[in-house]
């Protein structure tokens, strides 16, 4: 060490030894606790927001000091049995340099916002509770540095019972907290503070509206890939549909989307239940399947989709049709269920928070409207086909089509039921059969030269996927382990990569296809222990377990450990190799 840096911490303890002895280093820092909930419940946790004021021409050091000579601050609570402190989140510290110092020295001044996330005990009682915080720092000026100090604040904590609903409180001051960290709700689901502050601060129908324009997005997401051949399949087999009944059909098909989409999502907020998880009971895949397959009879002209005469003739002589429109919409919003994301997962924490299920309903109906609207300009586009020129046989030749497609989408809904020895050739050999169906037994409207064309090349691409799909495949992929309950006693120092997937969940499907299995990806992940968890049968107590271990709102969730066993990233929904990359490089 240089002898002028020893100078300087001898000037700087023989100043703070003076200070102490003549009291001078009181109401340098004063703090004021907030927190982030009216009441909490036990086995959940909260935040705790501390304002430090530090007197004028002072500073304190930050949490990590340059030097090691210097006490670094240091946010606690006192030792209390129904709470305990998991996670502090400082604030950004500066880089200022003093005349004692021969570099810049890393400090607050001024106000400054700390954040504290608090468990609290399983065990404890409903009532009353004061909580001490404390705030240990040293004071420097320009001159000199004081001795070590601390400054205490005292908060009231009520634990209630959960009849008692909870309330978000404090979202200014919380603004100001750079926290890094989750928080478990009252609910145990994790909360997206910029959620639910801009729902909160935005008011009701600027909430409304920024939850459709969520909703929209989610469109860009692998979940609703499913719901365009399906959408596609059935608009464009109807037959004799004017524009307005088109549109018309298209709304109900929104409609009865929304109405599952969101009753699923109030029901999943409430109760606690993976999202979209509905996808993995067997009585529900069944359901879907016999809808499927019922759409798809009516495309061969089996049968046709109408309401009873008599609701008919009450309606107006509304057409056939719409009643499958609206049907095939309540089916379809359990499609859409698996879609969490970081915006969805935010939105089911804030429902939770708030526990009134109609404002639960009303959000996610509108997050399913905007889902949905654009499979009314697609319904009516697909719906149009039927009124190319020329119509005739080659209009019931497109109909098989989307009769295939929508018995292709029975079958990957039925996958999850099926022997794992026998799925994965399924839906190969039912392409590879459709393909052959309409390039030698399907001879309507072969006398319409380009439809023949489009026939033909459409049966070859078919053909050529399912013959691929059933080539083995050498692709390299992330070695995984199946997660067990003492997986995390054994990560030796190392850091984990924890993925959550279901059978039924179709982003978990593209994470393994295109980010797991990207070179770059699979390198790094060797320096990482690596588990998989298998979330399929989520209403299983082994499931149930894990699922509340590890705060798992939706699937796929990745949690990202550090070598010390800590959560540093949470990641929902799908990311790009790319993406995933460059969250997991910088991991210690």
């Amino acid at each position: 060490m240089k002898i002028s840096k020893l100078i300087s911490i001898s000037i700087l303890l023989l100043t703070a030894n003076s200070f102490a002895q003549f009291g001078l280093q009181k109401d340098l820092v004063k703090i004021e606790t907030y927190q982030s909930f009216d009441k909490v419940y036990p086995a959940t946790e909260f935040k705790l927001a501390v304002q430090a004021e530090v007197a004028e021409s002072w500073h304190i050091n930050s949490d990590k000091p340059y030097d090691e000579y210097l006490i670094p601050t240091s946010l606690m609570i006192s030792e209390n049995p129904n709470f305990k402190l998991t996670k502090v989140a400082y604030p950004k510290p500066q880089d200022f340099k003093f005349s004692f110092s021969e570099s810049p020295l890393s400090v607050w001044e001024g106000k400054v916002y700390f954040g504290a996330l608090i468990k609290v005990d399983s065990s404890a009682v409903p009532g009353n509770y004061v909580l001490v915080v404390e705030l240990e720092y040293q004071a420097c000026n320009d001159m000199s540095c004081q001795a070590p100090t601390a400054v205490t604040d005292t908060i009231n904590i009520e634990i209630a019972d959960k009849t008692s609903p909870v309330n978000s409180i404090n979202e200014d001051i919380f603004k100001n907290v750079d926290i890094s960290f989750t928080e478990t709700s009252n609910t145990e689901k994790v909360e997206s503070d910029s959620i639910s502050s801009a729902l909160e601060s935005q008011g009701l129908l600027i909430g409304l509206l920024l939850v459709f324009l969520g909703g929209l997005a989610l469109n860009l997401t692998p979940c609703v890939y499913p719901l365009i051949p399906i959408t596609v399949g059935y608009f464009g087999g109807q037959s004799e549909g004017s524009t307005t009944k088109l549109f018309f059909m298209g709304i109900l098909f929104i409609l009865g989307l929304a109405v599952t989409y969101s009753a699923i999502g109030v029901i999943t907020s409430l109760t606690g239940a993976i999202f979209g998880a509905l996808l993995q009971n067997p009585i529900v895949i069944l359901i879907i399947v016999g809808i499927m397959l019922a759409l798809s009879l009516s495309m061969f002209g089996v049968y046709e989709f109408k309401l009873p005469d008599s609701l008919v003739n009450k309606a107006g002589g509304a057409k056939a049709g719409l009643f499958g429109a609206f049907f095939m919409g309540l089916t379809m919003g359990i499609v859409a269920a698996p879609c969490i994301g970081p915006f969805v997962l935010g939105l089911v924490t804030y429902v939770a928070t708030k526990q009134d299920p109609f404002f639960g309903f009303l959000l996610f109906f509108v997050l399913a409207v905007g889902l949905g609207t654009p499979y009314l300009f697609l319904a009516i586009f697909s719906g149009k086909i039927k009124n190319l020129p020329r119509a005739g046989e080659w209009m019931d030749a497109v109909k098989h089509i989307f009769g295939f497609i929508l018995i292709g989408m029975a079958l990957y809904f039925l996958l999850p039921l099926l022997p794992k020895e026998i799925s994965g050739y399924v839906l190969p050999v039912f392409m590879i059969g459709t393909a052959i169906f309409l390039l030698f037994f399907e001879k309507l409207a072969n006398t319409v030269k380009g439809f023949k064309i489009f026939k033909i090349v459409f049966s070859i691409l078919i053909l050529a996927m399912g013959v691929y799909t059933l080539i083995p495949s050498d692709t390299n992929s992330v070695e995984w382990k199946p997660f067990t309950e003492d997986a995390l006693t054994e990560i030796s120092g190392r850091g984990v990569i924890m993925d959550f997937y279901a059978d039924w969940c179709i982003p978990c499907k593209e994470l393994d296809a295109l980010t797991f299995s990207d070179p770059d990806v699979i390198a790094l992940s060797k320096e990482f222990e690596t588990y998989k968890a298998d979330l399929t049968k989520s209403l299983s107590p082994e499931v149930e377990s894990l699922r509340e271990r590890f705060k798992i709102v939706g699937v796929p969730t990745i949690l990202i450990l550090n070598s010390k066993g800590e959560e540093v990233e949470r990641i929902t929904g799908f990311v790009n190799a790319k993406e995933f990359y460059k969250t997991i490089s910088v991991v210690k």
